[in-house]
């Protein structure tokens, strides 16, 4: 028998050390030492009276937080989520704000007080040394000031690495835990979580540093991400979505400025398969939460990307948090830290991603969240809110333009209201327009992602309402010349009141899709094509422009290609477009659609006309 099997006592000994008045910290999580804390619950010895414990986070359902146990108990958290919310806002449960990253310092100058600690650990090794196992958190600070420090061993808990490594000699008792760890099943993934991690996974780029959590989203993620390249990984939670990813190959680490080719984690949250996948996993590295979640440490990592859930969003940007079950990371305090570490990444975002509408089928794009509770409000960083409609872009926009992006992202039965409020607010131009059925009738399918020459990566999508703006910046980026080949006048303005009639189409018989290049925390619209439908025809017109700086790389050929694909499905049999005679370039394109092209001069331009059916165009070419 080994000496340390001499300390293994029932937990009925640890709990006789208890006194009344005591603050008693256990390990979070799937860390959590079930079997100790199971038996404080049960017992009715009369010295545990009174009682603080302490928890980061509460996870398990063996710390109830009701009335049976007052006399007995009262839990304090630091995190108001899962099942502590509810009893936060009851006065049920005391929550310490605090950024996560502070906690150790916490402890470590007594400001909150720890006089025992339960730990779950593996057991130990010849040599006497144990295993944090799932959870580092601020155990080892929690060790280092307690008075009474209890060890539960736990036979399925992995031997993970890193920071983890504790000795037996640190325990004053040992108990053997006679249940297994707490056990976070994976979450179901329907279609609308699904859209809404592709959206995004959009932004998120090959080489990225990403953070995680659990959830629905989190779940609908791994697929996306998987596709992807290069990618690291700093998070506090680690789960059985992420460990997906890096068995995909799309994680290297190699791109990381800290703990570099190391996925970096304090926790680990999910299935007996993830545990058994993390047991002595050289790719994981396990540190406590002030290493993990310092704002400081994690901008070291480039393109540090946070994707964090959120309750609702309102018009100006400002997010509501979800305290409910699954949201771990989205307290305000891991919120900050989160947008910190992005503020300090270089080419570093976050993310804030929500269904459009709840479980209840009410509208989580609103007016304002000020009524809610948990709010985070820092418009100054946000940089992206996404629904399963897509993403807005938040960094460097007006108010207005916020709006507008929000309205478009919205769930589409919903929009209309938005708009209207929006207008009697003073938010949106009191003259704003919107056309009921576009949400519905809104085109996705056509989104697509081209590479041109140079490595030049535009992304193409139907136009929305919110591109007005930038669609004005595109217009006045132009040369007379451009002006002049696209509209046959030398128009000088473009204002508001035109632009938005331009911008706000049915999508039926006018299609317009735009490319767009990433600059800098933004999209820039750089070309635009579109047909609008002859009335009384099943032709349509054809037109389309590319910012100077990015002609000669294919992208006006790509856009005519895109919009012909759009309308054969759409029943449009041909098109027409009038070209100046001297817009050579123009020209050329239309002739690479590869279908005959019908030409005649009038004036100074030339009338095209492409059929799309072979023995369409052959009896057009027969009439004429």
């Amino acid at each position: 028998m080994a000496e340390w099997e001499n300390r293994i006592a029932p937990p009925e000994a640890a709990l006789e050390k208890i006194d009344p008045g005591m603050s008693i910290f256990l390990s979070t999580g799937m860390a959590e030492p079930r079997t100790l804390v199971r038996n404080l619950m049960l017992s009715k010895q009369g010295n545990l009276q009174d009682l603080e414990i302490i928890q980061l986070i509460s996870l398990g359902d063996t710390v109830p937080a009701d009335e049976r146990f007052s006399r007995k108990y009262r839990l304090k958290t630091f995190f108001s989520g899962w099942i502590a919310g509810r009893a936060v806002m009851e006065g049920r449960v005391d929550l310490i704000p605090s950024r996560f990253s502070r906690i150790p310092w916490l402890f470590e100058t007594g400001m909150v007080a720890i006089d025992a600690a339960f730990v779950q650990i593996t057991p130990p090794d010849r040599s006497g040394w144990c295993s944090l196992g799932v959870g580092v958190d601020v155990a080892r600070h929690a060790i280092e000031r307690a008075s009474l420090v209890v060890g539960e061993i736990n036979e399925h808990l992995p031997r993970t690495l890193g920071d983890t490594l504790v000795h037996v000699n640190d325990f004053h008792l040992l108990v053997r835990a006679t249940e297994p760890p707490i056990y976070i099943p994976r979450w179901p993934v329907g279609d609308i979580y699904r859209k809404l991690a592709a959206n995004t996974a959009s932004v998120v780029e090959d080489g990225s540093c990403i953070a995680f959590s659990i959830g629905p989203l989190y779940e609908a993620l791994a697929e996306p991400l998987s596709q992807k390249r290069n990618l690291g990984i700093h998070t506090p939670f680690f789960t059985d979505a992420l460990m997906d990813i890096v068995k995909s190959g799309a994680v290297s680490n190699r791109r990381k400025g800290f703990f570099r080719g190391k996925s970096l984690t304090s926790y680990a949250l999910g299935t007996a398969d993830l545990l058994t996948w993390l047991d002595r996993n050289p790719l994981i590295e396990f540190q406590p939460i002030d290493v993990v979640l310092d704002p400081q440490r994690t901008g070291l990592n480039e393109r540090f990307i946070g994707i964090l859930p959120a309750r609702k969003a309102d018009l100006t940007g400002g997010i509501a948090l979800q305290p409910g079950k699954g949201d771990v990371t989205a307290g305000p305090g891991a919120v900050q830290e989160v947008f910190a570490g992005a503020a300090l990444s270089r080419g570093g975002r976050t993310v804030f991603a929500l269904p459009s509408r709840n479980r209840r089928d009410e509208p989580n794009i609103v007016l304002s969240v000020s009524e809610l509770p948990y709010q985070f409000s820092n418009p100054e960083s946000l940089d992206m809110i996404v629904t399963e409609y897509g993403v807005a872009y938040m960094m460097g926009r007006t108010v207005r333009e916020r709006a507008q992006a929000l309205i478009d992202i919205a769930h589409p039965d919903d929009r209309e209201e938005l708009v209207v409020k929006a207008k009697q607010s003073g938010i949106l131009y009191r003259d704003q327009i919107y056309i009921p059925q576009s949400g519905h009738l809104y085109p996705e399918e056509l989104a697509c992602t081209h590479v041109f020459q140079g490595g030049l990566t535009v992304r193409f999508r139907p136009i929305r309402p919110s591109d007005e703006d930038e669609m004005r910046r595109l217009f006045y980026r132009f040369s007379d010349r451009a002006v002049y080949y696209r509209y046959f006048s030398p128009i000088k303005t473009m204002p508001h009141a035109r632009m938005q009639e331009y911008v706000n189409v049915d999508y039926s018989g006018t299609l317009s899709i735009v490319g767009l290049v990433e600059d800098s925390e933004n999209e820039r619209i750089i070309a635009e094509g579109r047909y609008v439908l002859t009335k009384g025809s099943t032709l349509a017109d054809v037109a389309f422009v590319v910012d100077e700086a990015y002609q000669g790389r294919g992208i006006a050929s790509f856009l005519l290609k895109l919009l012909y694909q759009a309308a054969r499905k759409r029943g449009v049999r041909g098109f027409t477009a009038d070209i100046l005679a001297d817009n050579h370039s123009m020209l050329a394109v239309m002739n690479k659609l590869s279908l005959p092209v019908r030409t005649r001069l009038s004036g100074e331009a030339y009338e095209l006309k492409i059929m799309f059916d072979g023995e369409m165009a052959e009896a057009e070419r027969l009439r004429s």
